[in-house]
């Protein structure tokens, strides 16, 4: 089992590397009683450019609206073997695992137009696999501090959320590149 969740990991990051070339926003994401229309409102309004090293949302932002993720139909069965697997990896119940697969699936699409902004000022990123999965992007200290919910906009994950953090920390990845060895 372990063989196969490692195995649809790679694949997953593989893809991603494939594909990208190697505020007030987080509210909307961690409130479900919170209305689609209000939800959308906030994601709207995310956007407040004040210095030359923010983040651009609005060249981010899609004009999707927010799924609700209780009526949401996943591309992965709740109870298929890869669900089930992550699930019991990252210690959490079938839906949670449902809803971060498919996110961490579909993650390039916010990623590739952050890190066209980042361009040299990007470190590293990573995805939480807890209850609220967050993209967070590690950038050089001179990149202001945000966060925006995005929307996808793509079929695969259209309409779920995913809460971005962009933490100027300069944090880089601890994963060797190819043909390096820890010591």
């Amino acid at each position: 089992m372990t063989k196969r969740l490692t195995s649809m990991m790679i694949i997953a990051t593989a893809s991603i590397w494939a594909l990208t070339g190697c505020n007030n926003s987080e509210v909307a994401a961690s409130n479900p009683a919170m209305t689609t229309e209000q939800s959308a409102k906030i994601n709207n309004n995310a956007t407040t450019t004040t210095s030359s090293n923010d983040i651009d949302w609005s060249a981010i932002a899609t004009n999707e609206t927010p799924a609700e993720r209780a009526d949401y139909i996943y591309p992965f069965a709740i109870d298929s073997q890869n669900v089930r697997d992550y699930a019991e990896y990252f210690n959490i119940d079938n839906a949670t695992a449902q809803h971060n697969l498919t996110i961490s699936m579909a993650s390039n699409e916010p990623l590739s137009k952050i890190l066209d902004q980042l361009s040299e000022t990007y470190t590293s990123h990573e995805l939480t696999d807890d209850k609220e999965m967050k993209l967070i992007i590690h950038t050089t200290p001179d990149v202001d501090a945000s966060s925006h919910d995005y929307v996808f906009a793509e079929d695969f994950a259209k309409g779920l959320v995913l809460p971005i953090v962009i933490q100027p920390d300069g944090k880089k990845s601890e994963i060797k590149a190819h043909g390096e060895v820890a010591e």
